[in-house]
């Protein structure tokens, strides 16, 4: 940011970053509506107006913040993928892809883990829920591409190039590692930690860090 943008800024900056709170405290408020509700009803018999009623918001507050449902359930996710970017462009600059892309999916992890059962039921709900599973396929098509630069860095190729498919496939291979772990820490009730199951699918391509 050049010093002309700050001071452009700067008299505004303070209501805007209060503005900005504001907006990402509501957003939560919603979506943890949205995971009440559709834990203790079911994802199909939770109605928007049911969401409204839980939130005390009113429809259009509602698409003001969400376009739909599906939207507001993965709400609380929203940024990971950007998180998962950061934590990845935050590793050692000679680390393996591989291995970079194991430990940046540490700051999933621990979100997962931070309320495991309640997290949980939610993504066995999601993992059963085709709207859901194709949301979520939806998502992990957003973080490919926002991890794609970073890999191909690491591999020293070209993130323009389309005829070189070792990005895509680190990166395919890696969020495949997780479907297939959280698949594997909802199938019962009792899992092994997932960091423990994640490791185990990665292990499969390449011994974890």
């Amino acid at each position: 940011m050049n010093r002309s943008t700050i001071a452009l800024m700067g008299p505004n900056q303070p209501a805007r970053g209060v503005r900005a709170r504001a907006r990402a405290a509501m957003r939560a408020e919603v979506a943890a509506a949205v995971q009440n509700l559709v834990l203790e009803r079911g994802y199909e018999e939770t109605t928007v107006e049911d969401i409204c009623a839980a939130a005390e918001i009113s429809r259009s507050t509602f698409f003001r913040y969400f376009p739909s449902k599906e939207d507001a359930l993965f709400g609380a996710v929203a940024d990971a993928g950007e998180r998962l970017r950061a934590a990845l462009t935050a590793r050692p600059p000679d680390e393996p892809p591989w291995v970079a892309m194991r430990r940046a999916l540490d700051v999933l992890i621990e979100q997962y883990e931070a309320h495991d059962e309640r997290i949980r039921r939610l993504t066995r709900l999601i993992v059963n829920t085709p709207a859901l599973a194709a949301r979520h396929r939806e998502k992990n098509a957003r973080w490919h591409a926002l991890l794609r630069p970073e890999v191909a860095r690491r591999l020293e190729a070209d993130p323009a190039d389309g005829s070189d498919p070792r990005a895509d496939a680190v990166i395919g291979a890696a969020l495949a590692c997780v479907e297939a772990a959280l698949t594997a820490w909802t199938s019962n009730d009792q899992p092994q930690p997932l960091a423990t199951i994640l490791d185990r699918a990665m292990g499969a391509f390449a011994p974890p860090a």
